[in-house]
């Protein structure tokens, strides 16, 4: 008899009954394989297998036809026994004391994640990446309103430019690391305040409740690229005008000059392109602001 072969089209569209198909004719021999990779850990080999099914779902859009479903597949679950036998080597250096600084990676996992609550769980991500988008913004103009310019920078380089830690706080002279987790820590915080005056459902605001930092990354959702996609920091062209006028004030114009040399904001400086008399115009404006 043939081997079963998923229609790719019903499993890009989320089709329930094909994702159950794949769990059924996958999952003996997906969970076989996560089990020699875990020295026989039943247990952690089924959470790896709903971590692979998860993951298949979410990156099902990017399939390369090129390969098999097959060979899709045990990527997807031989990189999450990599992830496994990493935690499991860091909680080993870190002893099994309760450590609220470092929270159980395994609490996410859930042994009732099917196929049909992996699909919600995407359609939930996908929704709580719109509301982010949006309260990001929110708290962007909040904050450029009061004024706390560094905290903005820091933000913009820990999301949008990607640097790390100790980085950022020698470059903008904050007290050590502590003090840029700090910042980052209080935005996490505020964000969810403001998806809580926004957003009334409840599924999305616990979503979001459960929020740690984790290098640009709220739960699954990418920071950096909603950030970028959804241009937070770009402010208005009113600000722009004001910026080639000269007439910010002197920390505002430092942000943006790290908005603008830094980040290298294409669509902030499009529009200065627009704004100015010329090209020389914003050549010199964007070799001020990088002194």
């Amino acid at each position: 008899m043939a081997a079963w072969k998923p229609d790719i089209d019903l499993l890009q569209a989320r089709d329930e009954t094909e994702w159950c198909l794949v769990e059924e004719n996958f999952g003996g021999r997906l969970l076989a394989y996560a089990q020699r990779r875990t020295a026989g850990d039943i247990q952690a080999a089924e959470d790896i297998l709903q971590e692979t099914l998860l993951g298949a779902v979410r990156g099902i859009e990017n399939f390369n036809r090129a390969y098999t479903f097959e060979q899709y597949m045990f990527g997807i679950v031989r990189n999450r026994s990599i992830d496994f036998m990493r935690r499991r080597k860091l909680r080993t250096l870190m002893g099994d004391d309760d450590n609220e600084d470092f929270p159980d990676l395994d609490a996410f996992i859930h042994d009732d994640e099917t196929p049909s609550a992996i699909v919600r769980g995407v359609e939930l991500s996908e929704r709580a990446q719109g509301l982010l988008g949006v309260i990001l913004k929110d708290w962007v103009r909040e904050t450029w309103s009061s004024g706390d310019f560094q905290r903005l920078t820091v933000l913009e380089a820990l999301f949008s430019a990607g640097w790390r830690n100790r980085d950022v706080w020698r470059e903008f002279g904050l007290r050590d690391e502590t003090a840029v987790a700090g910042i980052k820590f209080r935005a996490i915080k505020r964000l969810q305040q403001l998806a809580a005056h926004r957003e009334s459902d409840g599924d999305l605001l616990d979503f979001l409740a459960k929020a740690e930092d984790g290098g640009g990354r709220i739960l699954d959702l990418d920071v950096s690229a909603i950030w970028t996609d959804y241009q937070v920091a770009c402010m208005g062209r009113e600000i722009l005008v004001q910026l080639l006028g000269g007439s910010l004030e002197a920390k505002a114009e430092e942000f943006l000059g790290f908005h603008l040399v830094e980040v290298k904001c294409e669509s902030c400086r499009a529009n200065l392109d627009d704004l100015a008399n010329g090209a020389s115009d914003v050549d010199k404006l964007l070799a001020r602001l990088s002194k």
